[in-house]
């Protein structure tokens, strides 16, 4: 049997739809996820007829489901070779290339992604592949640089803290446990580098005040002369899963 290629369909009221056969699949189902469209998977040897009328019957389900994902997909960046991103200490470059997979490169500074020319950029896996290059980076610049600054600004301030750690993490900048353990965010290299200062003695202020009471707020000004509410300000800026 001929193996059955990706095809691409207008399907009114719906737009573009990837068809594509997979010998795993044991029954035709629709996918729908962010940057990736709608796809309909389906065995190999299942009529491509009976795929589109499946789709036609799931018309309104679809729709519904895409207004929903859209929403989500407005949270993400869509990097492509425009995109100017840059940490402390490299810059990202993106361009397309004659091969079949994503390559990433990080030298001199540069984080350079080159993905399959004849795929667009916004497809899903090299957006998912450029974004997993970009937090790799930070991870390695994170480790080097946070645990050095969090040590300094400590000695600078007489504070004192059990660990650090170095995440990915979804929602926060950092934490700090109620054993002074501190957990700093990789893309905080995403910061300008007072707003990491800040970020930093923020946690370091509570390895004394556990909660963010005025007694709290006076010792951050203490540390930012004066500027803590300033700098939390700056922050909203900011997202840790938007960039």
């Amino acid at each position: 049997m001929l193996k059955q290629l990706p095809v691409v369909i207008h399907v009114e009221a719906i737009g573009e739809v990837l068809f594509r056969s997979d010998r795993r699949c044991k029954r035709l189902s629709i996918r729908l996820k962010p940057l990736e469209g709608v796809q309909v998977i389906f065995p190999p040897g299942y009529s491509m007829q009976s795929a589109i009328e499946f789709v036609k019957q799931k018309r309104d389900w679809i729709i519904q489901t895409r207004q929903k994902m859209e929403v989500r997909e407005a949270e993400f960046t869509v990097f492509d070779e425009n995109t100017q991103f840059r940490s402390r200490a490299f810059s990202l470059k993106i361009e397309k290339a004659e091969r079949s997979d994503v390559r990433l490169f990080l030298y001199n500074g540069i984080l350079k992604v080159q993905y399959p020319g004849h795929l667009p950029v916004s497809n899903g896996p090299i957006q998912e592949a450029i974004r997993y290059g970009i937090e790799e980076a930070l991870r390695r610049e994170a480790k080097r640089f946070l645990p050095l600054r969090l040590s300094e600004l400590a000695q600078q301030f007489r504070f004192s803290y059990k660990a650090v750690f170095v995440k990915n993490l979804k929602s926060r900048w950092g934490s700090c446990s109620n054993v002074n353990n501190i957990n700093l965010n990789l893309h905080l290299m995403r910061l300008p580098d007072h707003l990491i200062d800040y970020v930093l003695i923020h946690e370091l202020c509570h390895t004394v005040e556990k909660n963010h009471g005025p007694s709290f707020w006076l010792l951050v000004d203490r540390c930012t002369d004066g500027k803590a509410r300033v700098l939390d300000g700056e922050m909203k800026q900011y997202r840790t899963r938007i960039y």
